[in-house]
């Protein structure tokens, strides 16, 4: 029997896995739509009055909500770690991320300047990581590991769907506080399915850890001399990450400033299309090989080395062809990636009363590429030799992340 502090040995079943997908949609709705597309229009109406470019409003806005998701996600995993309602560990910090990612969306509606616009999305990032840590901490605490590639990948294939949804709503809507509207309602209705028809795991209270700020502080930092798998796990996917952030990052401006595409928005929604159709293709197959085989690292190794090629093809062929190609080919990667990697971090966790905050740490390499890339990224398009130089240094970094995987020594 599956109990919150063993590793499971039951295979979760396909409604299951189905709903906690959707959940996952949902959260990523609520940020993807504000980063494609509703972000990047606000900067612009907002830029003139702040006295500096539409590229570094943005880059500052965003730079400062990845500080917050930074410490968030960790931080709502540990207290999950810890909870011990009736409703389980992780379910009443989906229902109230959810909820507070729901109003804070709201909040960015009526943004009238730049500084309620990064209060706003600070509060999209604080509250939408309490319940993305939730609902990723399910996984090791449900799931048996010869699974979790295939979970990985389903979790990955929302992660995408998420981004074109969201981006979807925010182009279609017809208006920035429309669009936000529609990505709130979404973010909260979709987290309903999971929280209302499956129980949580609870934590007896016996089993509680014994607080004390000293030591819960202290639980953040995971030695890499003494978890060195964790370390080299951590850093390859920070190095992933930070690539394709960077490619990410001024896809609008790209578009419009320097391939001149007519109708820019439709373009990103264009290419986020084609990049999902491919990443779908290839998400959960990914994962249920992976699992089949028993092997991680082989996957999550050249799959990165597909994607810093197509970062790398895109540096030095830039036009509107290539950007499809390249959108295609980093969805293929991608998606191998997202699920393989998933099932990867989840093997090489400390210990399984942390799960959620150890996971929440191994976040972090979500989330601070979004605070490193537009450090990186705005200076060299500005003053280093623009966007063809912005896409080799994201092709270096994606490359050097893909090899650094044969470090990890605990994992196949």
């Amino acid at each position: 029997m599956t109990t919150a502090l063993t590793d499971p040995v039951d295979r979760v079943g396909r409604g299951w896995t189905t709903a906690l997908s959707l959940a996952n949609v949902a959260i990523w709705v609520g940020w993807y739509g504000p980063l494609q597309i509703l972000l990047a229009r606000q900067a612009e109406g907002f830029a003139p009055g702040a006295g500096m470019s539409k590229e570094t409003l943005l880059a500052w806005v965003t730079g400062v909500g990845a500080v917050v998701s930074l410490a968030a996600n960790p931080f709502f995993g540990a207290l999950s770690d810890r909870t011990t309602s009736r409703r389980g560990r992780r379910t009443p910090w989906i229902v109230a991320g959810a909820a507070g990612g729901a109003l804070s969306l709201l909040l960015l509606a009526g943004a009238g300047g730049l500084w309620l616009m990064m209060f706003g999305w600070c509060l999209v990032q604080l509250t939408l990581n309490a319940a993305f840590a939730a609902v990723t901490a399910a996984v090791p605490d449900r799931v048996p590991r010869l699974q979790r590639g295939a979970v990985g990948g389903w979790l990955g294939a929302a992660q995408i769907l998420g981004a074109v949804a969201g981006t979807g709503l925010a182009t279609a809507a017809g208006g920035i506080a429309a669009g936000y509207v529609a990505c709130a309602v979404f973010t909260l209705a979709g987290v309903l399915p999971y929280v209302l028809r499956y129980e949580d795991l609870r934590l007896p209270v016996t089993d509680r850890p014994a607080w004390s700020a000293k030591s819960f502080l202290r639980g953040f930092w995971l030695s890499p001399r003494r978890y060195p798998d964790f370390g080299w796990a951590w850093l390859t996917r920070f190095l992933i990450n930070l690539s394709n952030a960077l490619v990410i990052l001024y896809l609008l401006y790209y578009l419009r400033d320097r391939l001149h595409h007519d109708d820019p928005e439709q373009g990103v929604l264009i290419l986020t299309a084609v990049n999902s159709v491919t990443l779908l293709a290839t998400v959960v197959v990914g994962g249920v090989r992976s699992d089949r085989s028993g092997r991680r690292k082989p996957f999550v190794r050249w799959s990165g080395v597909l994607m810093a090629a197509a970062t790398a093809l895109l540096s030095v062929w830039q036009t509107w062809p290539s950007a499809i190609v390249v959108a295609a080919l980093l969805g293929v990667g991608l998606g191998v990636f997202m699920s393989v990697d998933f099932a990867l971090m989840t093997d090489v966790l400390p210990k399984a009363g942390d799960r959620g905050k150890d996971l929440g740490v191994i976040n972090v390499a979500n989330a601070l590429p979004q605070v490193a890339a537009p450090a990186l990224a705005a200076p060299i398009v500005t003053h280093l030799g623009g966007y063809r130089m912005l896409y080799l240094v994201a092709a270096v970094l994606g490359l050097a992340g893909a090899l650094l995987v044969g470090r990890i020594r605990g994992v196949d």
